[in-house]
């Protein structure tokens, strides 16, 4: 017999008909891989189990016991945009805050694929904690490039790419917050960023984990929540004038004192910052 079933992926779907109930899964990976471009082993299919346990490779479809129609979803990536996402951050001038979403964007998160990349990045990524929480601490989470480093310009150290007021910036955010460093690059050049900007090991504040592009997944957030600032770029003409993080410490011990964030807007922070200060 026939088997026919729909994969979704990628916000499609894609009906897959040409198969029997003896071929196998790979057989049925190398019909999606046909359709999508998703290599075999890039491929989860949710919801092939035998037993409880998810399907291997060699076991026939007809020992699935699936109705016609079928609808699984599918998670992976083509090989190309995985070269994207582990590779450093683009080299361009014109840099796309992923964090300025408008509200219809705010739906694509409650989307079954999304919602599955996300229980299972929540599962299968490993934290490695740096540091314990400190109990009634809030959790302030910072991107390296363009936020705490620029990433293009060429020096001779680390130190000369460094955002001024850094090191006073996360010492002042620690009194009041736990610090997460994340970036959408791999652990190995997270970790040696840190260590080059004095950042890990640092006696006045301290790291209470990092993560890298193994816990991110291409769905953005909503705008509440996420401090916009302006990036750092071309280190050497704006060392000098640079003073958004030393502003930034302000506005987060000024909220600091709040006990709840959920009336804020922190797209408006200096907005908000001028009206404390005047008043």
């Amino acid at each position: 017999m026939s088997v026919s079933l729909i994969i979704k992926w990628g916000g499609q779907e894609y009906t897959v008909d040409a198969l029997s109930e003896e071929d196998t899964v790979m057989d049925l990976k190398q019909s999606i891989k046909s359709l999508t471009g998703v290599l075999p082993e890039r491929q989860k299919l949710l919801g092939l189990k035998v037993k409880g346990k998810p399907a291997d490779d060699d076991v026939k479809l007809g020992d699935l016991k699936l109705k016609p129609n079928t609808k699984i979803m599918m998670m992976g990536t083509r090989e190309e945009r995985l070269e994207d996402v582990l590779a450093p951050p683009p080299e361009n001038d014109d840099v796309v805050n992923d964090f300025d979403i408008e509200e219809e964007v705010i739906e694509v998160e409650n989307r079954e694929e999304n919602l599955a990349k996300i229980a299972r990045r929540v599962k299968e990524y490993k934290v490695e904690e740096l540091n314990p929480p400190r109990e009634g601490k809030r959790l302030l989470v910072l991107d390296v490039d363009y936020t705490l480093f620029d990433h293009k310009s060429c020096a001779e150290t680390g130190q000369e790419l460094m955002r001024p007021f850094l090191h006073e910036f996360l010492t002042s955010a620690y009194e009041d917050y736990d610090i997460v460093i994340w970036s959408a690059t791999s652990m190995k050049w997270i970790d040696a960023k840190m260590k080059e900007l004095g950042v890990t090991d640092n006696p006045n504040y301290k790291i209470t984990f990092m993560l890298d592009s193994a816990a991110m997944i291409t769905v953005h957030t909503p705008k509440r929540g996420v401090v916009e600032i302006r990036p750092f770029m071309k280190a050497h003409l704006n060392r000098e004038k640079d003073k958004e993080l030393y502003k930034l410490s302000h506005y987060l011990k000024e909220i600091a004192k709040l006990e709840d964030f959920s009336g804020l807007n922190h797209k408006h922070w200096e907005r908000y910052l001028l009206k404390k200060q005047s008043q």
